[in-house]
């Protein structure tokens, strides 16, 4: 202190919108951004998901205008996750191997339009295929069979890789799913298509939105497989697993409430650390600012920069289109 004023004035770096421009530590670029995508094949035109505003289950034609202006935007990439009929759902989810089924023709319909522009990304689980919404095969005694599951995942990830995947997200949080995967793809030839491991995935109350969007039919939970919230160290072992498996990227799920899971995963894996900001997040954003409770925009970069800001390299969030237009114009 001199003469009664303080020598440091942190508040220099705060004083005008270009200073803090200049010197914020954490920035986000449309490049980081994916966009979820739900196609679904038993309708004539998308569907609005009421607990999701502004999110629609896809047909094919409007999935092909929503992945190119999400190339257009410069993000960088699509996540698609298939809704069947609940005729085409069985206790096995085979049309989740069917080459004509609802995900791995979406995907080819992706892949040719916008292939080049994005990386083309496909959701690996059971669950949207099941008629008992879990996300494996069951025992007879109605747990989830792990290493029965396995054998879906390796036929399900052959099937995506050939319609032109080349990401495949693999999160059933089944154990071992990530080597089994490895296996498969590069027996079968794809030893280029890239895994992206959920590692880190906890049985949420912020996934509700998320079951209408998929036409979710589960019966009880998934609290054998997925992890425990009040688990910190857990969730890092599992990342430290799939790395070890052969993961080329790991996942943190959800984002928000698990920043000290982003955190801890960022320092401890030499691979890309990405975040989902589930339909949970998206929906009590939207539903505070419907109300009039908080500023919507400024909410949503807030959301996206502490993300960020806690290490994960990627977010998958709904806004992604919105936010990388709202960038490219700053």
């Amino acid at each position: 202190m001199t003469s009664g004023f303080p020598d440091i004035r942190p508040r220099r770096l705060r004083s005008t919108p270009a200073m803090r421009r200049l010197v914020a530590e954490t920035r986000i670029d449309p490049a980081q951004l994916v966009l979820p995508l739900f196609v679904r094949d038993d309708i004539v035109e998308p569907a609005p998901l009421q607990s999701m505003p502004g999110v629609v289950q896809h047909t094919f034609d409007s999935l092909k205008a929503a992945v190119v202006e999400a190339a257009e935007a410069g993000i960088g990439g699509v996540m698609l996750f298939g809704v069947p009929g609940e005729s085409d759902k069985d206790a096995r989810g085979t049309a989740a191997t069917d080459p004509d089924g609802v995900l791995n023709a979406a995907t080819r319909v992706v892949a040719d339009e916008v292939g080049g522009a994005l990386v083309v990304q496909t959701d690996l689980c059971l669950d949207e295929f099941t008629d008992h919404g879990h996300c494996g095969v069951l025992a007879s005694d109605g747990s989830v069979d792990n290493d029965a599951t396995l054998v879906r995942y390796r036929d399900m990830a052959v099937e995506q890789a050939r319609a032109g995947s080349q990401l495949l997200g693999l999160s059933g949080m089944m154990d071992g799913q990530v080597g089994a995967v490895r296996a498969a793809l590069d027996a079968d030839g794809f030893q280029d298509v890239a895994i992206l491991a959920y590692a880190a995935k906890y049985a949420s109350a912020f996934y509700g939105p998320f079951r209408e969007a998929v036409g979710s039919t589960l019966r009880g939970d998934r609290k054998t497989y997925q992890l425990d919230p009040a688990n910190r160290r857990e969730g890092l072992r599992e990342a430290v697993l799939d790395v070890e498996e052969g993961a080329d990227i790991v996942m943190v799920k959800p984002a928000l409430s698990y920043l000290d899971l982003v955190a801890d995963v960022s320092a401890a894996v030499p691979v890309p650390v990405w975040a989902y900001q589930v339909s949970g997040e998206y929906a009590m954003i939207e539903a505070a600012a419907a109300n009039g409770w908080i500023d919507r925009d400024r909410a949503i970069l807030e959301s996206l920069t502490s993300i960020r800001r806690a290490g994960a390299e990627a977010v998958l969030t709904y806004w992604a289109v919105e936010v990388a237009t709202t960038l490219k114009g700053l």
